[in-house]
């Protein structure tokens, strides 16, 4: 999908028609130049003076799909009574740009005219009044519509947008039932379906294993050859690298013929496979698909999300998991990893596909993965909870570093980082919120997005950062659910 925002700009009849003119010229040219800087095409649609230009603005927009928000401006004073009708049924993501389009007040020709003209100072707060007296869920974005703080901020919103217009349409294909008795795996698919969009059922393990069956030998030798064109090949047993091409082509078929862009396995079912698809996984996951382990759908879900809303469509996210902390005084940190399946987009350096025995489920034989650390930088982890009645986006600031250990016998991909504000405390903080083991990490995607997010969405939005602590927390939770039980 080729997704698009469009530009609505507020006016009224009251100040003629040059002035009426001035404004959607200034609007196209607004709309042009932004869409050269942003990450999606800025689409001016009207200068909007009635209600019904409004509402049937606002009406075309929710119903096509490659609207994926609506960003409106008050050029001059738009009454905010005639943008009722239309707020109220907008369904699409909301950004409020308050902006003028000139910089500076022209000390020697500003006059009369001009201040009709201008009056985005007097239009926003008329606009503004609106979107909080309708209690319409609205990004808004304050400063000047050329300046790269501004671009940074509307193309971040964006992308957040684009990740809930993904998530609408979004088909989670589960391979068997969760791992037995783990709870956080557990959730409501229909309140998340409601909330989200997601559509999540259940095939068999049986009709993968047909579909592995008739996987040619040609469709293999084609993904090997991808996959030493990508990675370092450090293994000789060939047969377990073609037997997880042999996966991952089946794989992808089925999700490709059924839609689904996200998919979840459990190392409990693998009922007439030789192995837990590891490499298949991760190189799936490397081509903008969704995981998630131990039959976790909704990891699963929220990484094909967080991967859409990345840089080009596809940025560095991946299905992650706390595994173990160092706890030295001065360095402490989490490693995190998890059996086989972390996406590759994570890598410092070129992944190696290595061959290891895997004491745990019920594979036949030696799985091939891919083995790497991890890059450097800061980053977030998310989890997505079913509290019972509602959702909870539970995001962590993080910055990941270069493992300080080189761990030669540990062969799985791996990720250390130092939680914020600081190990314990984070970790406090983040049981205390209730997040999950499994994660998404991400590199690309920010706190602020996932909270357009979550407020796009209507579900509740957790954060931890430098400046949380387990009073603060637990003070924020608890209004939280008094909050959430009055909704």
């Amino acid at each position: 999908m080729k997704y698009e925002f469009w530009f609505v700009v507020g006016s009224q009849f009251l100040y003629g028609p040059e002035v009426l003119e001035t404004v959607d010229a200034r609007a196209r040219e607004m709309a042009e130049e932004l869409s050269k800087v942003l990450p999606y095409p800025v689409i001016y649609k009207v200068t909007a003076k009635t209600d019904k230009e409004i509402v049937d603005t606002i009406k075309d927009a929710d119903h096509r799909d490659e609207c994926a928000g609506v960003i409106t401006w008050c050029h001059t004073f738009s009454p905010s009574k005639m943008w009722i009708n239309g707020l109220a049924m907008l369904r699409k993501p909301w950004c409020h740009l308050a902006t003028q389009y000139n910089r500076a007040i022209p000390n020697d020709e500003i006059d009369m005219d001009f201040m009709n003209l201008n009056q985005a100072a007097h239009g926003d707060r008329e606009h503004g009044f609106i979107g909080a007296r309708l209690r319409k869920p609205r990004k808004v974005i304050a400063g000047y519509w050329r300046d790269e703080k501004v671009h940074k901020r509307l193309g971040d919103w964006m992308k957040a947008a684009v990740g809930v217009a993904f998530s609408r349409s979004l088909k989670v294909m589960r391979f068997g039932d969760n791992m037995r008795e783990v709870a956080v795996t557990e959730g409501d698919k229909v309140e998340v379906q409601a909330k989200l969009g997601w559509q999540v059922n259940t095939w068999a393990v049986g009709d993968l294993v047909r579909e592995m069956d008739s996987v040619t030998d040609s469709e293999i030798d084609e993904l090997v050859k991808e996959y030493e064109r990508l990675y370092v090949v450090a293994t000789d047993d060939t047969d377990a690298i073609r037997y997880q091409a042999r996966e991952e082509i089946a794989i992808k078929k089925m999700m490709d013929r059924e839609g689904c862009k996200a998919f979840s396995n459990t190392f409990q079912d693998l009922y007439g496979m030789e192995q837990l698809p590891g490499l298949a996984s991760q190189h799936l996951m490397a081509q903008g698909y969704g995981y998630g382990g131990e039959g976790d759908w909704k990891v699963s879900a929220m990484t094909a999300i967080l991967k859409a809303m990345g840089e080009g469509g596809n940025g560095a996210s991946a299905f992650m998991e706390d595994y173990t902390y160092n706890l030295v005084e001065g360095e402490e940190y989490s490693l995190g990893a998890h059996m086989l399946e972390v996406c590759p987009s994570l890598a410092a350096e070129k992944p190696r596909i290595e061959t290891h025995h895997l004491g745990i489920g019920m594979n036949e034989k030696d799985p091939a993965r891919l083995v790497f650390e991890g890059k450097a930088g800061k980053a977030i982890v998310v989890s997505l909870i079913d509290m019972g009645g509602r959702l909870r986006l539970v995001v962590q600031d993080i910055e990941c570093v270069k493992p300080i250990l080189p761990m030669p016998n540990l062969p799985v991909a791996r990720v250390m980082w130092r939680a914020l504000p600081d190990l314990t405390t984070g970790l406090e903080c983040w049981i205390t919120a209730g997040g999950a083991h499994h994660t998404v990490l991400s590199y690309d995607v920010s706190a602020e997005q996932m909270r357009d997010f979550a407020r796009m969405n209507d579900i509740e939005f957790v954060h931890i950062d430098e400046n949380t602590t387990p009073e603060k927390l637990e003070r924020e939770l608890f209004l939280n659910d008094l909050a959430w039980k009055l909704k």
